[in-house]
Formats: structure tokens, C-alpha cells, sequence
């Protein structure tokens, strides 16, 4: 039987937008801005744009160049650049990562499309006590995020299924273009609002007296999170990249993408919060809970076009929320299609059932269902527990240590200078990134998260 050739992104805007669209997700447009506002507004985002440079775009990197040279799921792909030693063990490491991380982002995910029903509906009017029944009352139903979160996967398979061209290249063209022009229109109003000025100040007049340890090893830990590393994402999408794609110049390009996006963010999210007196450090509750309520108040003499920029917000979220979903199931779509040797729409219908199932179960555990407390925390708290504050760590420190220290640098490379037709002036700076720092920051921030370093 001939062997099947590898599917391949179509063109290069495919490959920036379909991976731009895996970093550019709800870590940027709802965690990005609320940790802003609990580190220090403007001197968090230069840190921030920092850690990207130096941490995000060299990780970026190493698992580009692991992904395009073994052109196969994450798994497989470390295998082979390991020739089959314990390294590998990092990829499959990657893959669950991945796959957890499917399930409980996939609740979050189906909130957003059931505040967008709640929008059209004129549900999203009221005073601030009501957002907050609102939300607690949705977050503990039995049957809402659960529906929600099957058909957020449901929407994902179908774009899955139809493959790396036909399904994933063509849903970013269509998403990733719509996402930026909602931001910017949503950017536009907010920035137009009495007292705006005030949100602007906070995001880029920086107060330097508000840097401590804390803030910068915030800023770690929000670049890694934000650009999807050590998930697998990055990995399976490079591994549909061509030789001639430059990894060096594409990471750079999605770098910038995520960070314009996340500041972009902050500029859609401030000026409004300034312009009615609403604290920048409102926490996590601050998309679901504040923002509606921000939104109301704010446009209160035009009632209408609060309404609008309410509704758009949403499915500026969704669309977020399913451009990461799509590459976090990609992840596990790809590994059990190659490695049980089944069609696309095979697998990806195993990954959509199961992470429904981890899905409705980490859902229940927010309060419709009791005896799903462990410890103190929730089902869904802890998926996210062990995969942001511990899994994703470890996988990104050894892949780094594997890069850095375990594959010759002469294979590395040749992926990173596209076998010596590009001229690769970056490559002694990457390997010393990629050996001594990223490693020491993402120890850091694995301590930080542990609460074994203040």
C-alpha cells in the first residue's frame, strides 16, 4: 500500500492565522486583562511583551522544530527526534496535557455561547447583583453548560474532521479575520467613553514602584499560558508546516499577534471599567460577572448600543474560546488517528465524546451535583490545577532541557536554518535561551505556582 503524504497548510497565511489562532485564545482575551489589573496595569504589559521575547518565542520555536521534523502527532514526534529513548515520554505527556485540557476549557468555552443567547434573548440587562445570580445560577445548572459544552465540541468536530486544509486552515481565515475586526470596533467604542483616558493611562503609563517578584513571575507564567506551549498545539501544527516555512520568522509573527491581541484586550476592557468607576483588579469573574455589567452602565444613554457592543464582546469570545479549542483537539484527533491507525473522523470522534464526558463531569462539579469536592476544590478546579500548574510546566522545562541539552545541535539546526538555505543569525542566541533561561523562568514559575517561592 503507498503511504498516504502528510496533510500541509495551503498557504503561509494559513500556517500564521490556523497558530496564531491556538495562542490567540481565552488567555488572552479574558486572563490577560484581569491580570493586568491585579499586577500593575502598564509595568505587567512590558514585562509581559519581555517574557514573549525571550521565554514564549524560543519555546515557540523548539516545539516547531520538534512537530515539523518528526511530521507526526506530538507523541510520535518526539520519538523520533529522541530515536525512541525516555525523552519520549514528554510527547505523550504533551497529548494528555492537551486532552485534560480540552475538557474543562470546553465548559469555559460553551459559557460564552450561552451569554451570546442570553444577549440576543435581553438577558444581559440588569443591576450587578443580577450578573452575578446570573452567572452562579448558570455555572451550577445540570443542563445548560452541559449542552453548551457539547455543542462548542460538536461545532469543533465539525471543523475537525474535514482536515488540516479543508477544516482548520479554512475556519481561521474565516475567524481569525473576524476576531480582530470585532476587537477593534469593541476598542473603538470603549476608547470613545467619558473618562476612558483613565483605562488608557492604567495600560500604558507604567508605575515602576509596582514591580516586585510577584508581577514579573505573573508576566512567566502569563506568556507561557497565553501562547499555547507545551500543550501539543504547537507541536501538531508544526508538524503540517512545509520545509520552506521559516519557523524562526512565523514564531515571531504569532508572538507579536498574540501580544498586539492581549493589549488589544486591555484597551477594550479598561477604558469601559474606568468610564464607570469599576476596579481593574476584579479578578476572574471580571468577563462573566463585571464586564456585562460595565457594558450596561457605560452605554446607559444608549441603551442600544450597549446591547450591540454586549453581543459582539460574546462572540468575540467564542471566537477566541474555538480557535484554541480547535488546536487542543487537534492534538489528540491527530495522535489517535496515527497511532491506532483510524480515519479522521474516527478519532476525532473519540476525542469529541470523551472530552464531552471530562466536560460534563468537570461542569456538575461547580455545584449541580455535590460529593464532586476533593480536597477543597471542584472536578473543574482541579483539571485546571494539574494541567496549568503542573503539567504544563513540566512539559515545557524538559522539552526546553530536551532541546537545549539531549538532541545535537546540528540537527536542531538544520530545522531552524532550513538546511542552510536560510542564513539562521538568531541560532547561537535561541540555544542559549533555550538552554539556560527558559528553563530557570519556567522553574521559577512552577515554584511560584506550588507556593514554594515568594
Amino acid at each position: 500500500m503507498a503511504k498516504l503524504e502528510r496533510a500541509k497548510f495551503g498557504s503561509r497565511l494559513g500556517v500564521i492565522l490556523a497558530t496564531a489562532g491556538s495562542a490567540v485564545g481565552l488567555g488572552n482575551v479574558w486572563r490577560f486583562p484581569y491580570m493586568t489589573g491585579e499586577n500593575g496595569g502598564a509595568v505587567f504589559i512590558m514585562i509581559y511583551i519581555l517574557c514573549v521575547l525571550l521565554l514564549g518565542i524560543p519555546c515557540m520555536i523548539s516545539e516547531f522544530i520538534i512537530g515539523r521534523h518528526g511530521r507526526a502527532n506530538t507523541a510520535r514526534a518526539f520519538t523520533k527526534m529522541a530515536g525512541g529513548s525516555a525523552w519520549s515520554a514528554i510527547g505523550y505527556m504533551g497529548v494528555l496535557t492537551g486532552f485534560l485540557i480540552t475538557g474543562y476549557y470546553a465548559v469555559v468555552s460553551g459559557w460564552c455561547l450561552q451569554y451570546i443567547w442570553a444577549s440576543l434573548i435581553g438577558h444581559m440587562q440588569g443591576s450587578p447583583e443580577y450578573f452575578q445570580t446570573y452567572f452562579v445560577q448558570l455555572s451550577s445548572d445540570p443542563v445548560k453548560p452541559v449542552l453548551w459544552t457539547c455543542i462548542i465540541l460538536g461545532i469543533t468536530y465539525l471543523i475537525i474532521e474535514h482536515g488540516v486544509r479543508d477544516g482548520i486552515e479554512r475556519a481561521s481565515k474565516l475567524m481569525m479575520p473576524t476576531l480582530f475586526l470585532l476587537l477593534l470596533i469593541i476598542v473603538g467604542a470603549s476608547c470613545m467613553l467619558p473618562n476612558a483616558d483613565k483605562g488608557i493611562e492604567f495600560l500604558f503609563k507604567p508605575d515602576f514602584s509596582k514591580i516586585t517578584g510577584d508581577v514579573f513571575l505573573a508576566a512567566l507564567g502569563q506568556a507561557f499560558y497565553s501562547m499555547s506551549i507545551a500543550m501539543g498545539c504547537l507541536c501538531t501544527y508544526a508538524s503540517y508546516f512545509s520545509k520552506n516555512t521559516n519557523i524562526t520568522q512565523s514564531a515571531a509573527e504569532i508572538g507579536i499577534i498574540d501580544a498586539v491581541v492581549a493589549i488589544l484586550a486591555g484597551l477594550m476592557i479598561f477604558p469601559a471599567a474606568f468610564s464607570v468607576g469599576v476596579s481593574p483588579d476584579s479578578g476572574p469573574s471580571l468577563i462573566f460577572i463585571t464586564l456585562p455589567n460595565v457594558f450596561t452602565q457605560a452605554f446607559a444613554t444608549m441603551p442600544a448600543v450597549g446591547y450591540v457592543i454586549c453581543l459582539l464582546f460574546f462572540v468575540l469570545l467564542s471566537l477566541a474560546a474555538l480557535t484554541s479549542l480547535m488546536s487542543l483537539h487537534e492534538v489528540s484527533t491527530a495522535f489517535f488517528q496515527e497511532e491506532l491507525v483510524i480515519t479522521r473522523k474516527k478519532a476525532a470522534l473519540i476525542v469529541t465524546v470523551s472530552t464531552a464526558v471530562i466536560g460534563a463531569f468537570c461542569s456538575l462539579s461547580l455545584g449541580a451535583v455535590d460529593g464532586m469536592s476533593f480536597f477543597g476544590k471542584t472536578l473543574f478546579d482541579w483539571f485546571d490545577f494539574v494541567t496549568g500548574q503542573i503539567f504544563l510546566p513540566i512539559v515545557g522545562f524538559l522539552t526546553c532541557v530536551f532541546i537545549g541539552w539531549a538532541v545535537p545541535h546540528k540537527m536542531v539546526r538544520d530545522e531552524f536554518t532550513n538546511w542552510g538555505t536560510l542564513r539562521g543569525r538568531f541560532f547561537h542566541l535561541y540555544i542559549f535561551l533555550v538552554k539556560y533561561v527558559c528553563p530557570l523562568a519556567i522553574l521559577f514559575i512552577f515554584l511560584h505556582q506550588l507556593g514554594l517561592l515568594k
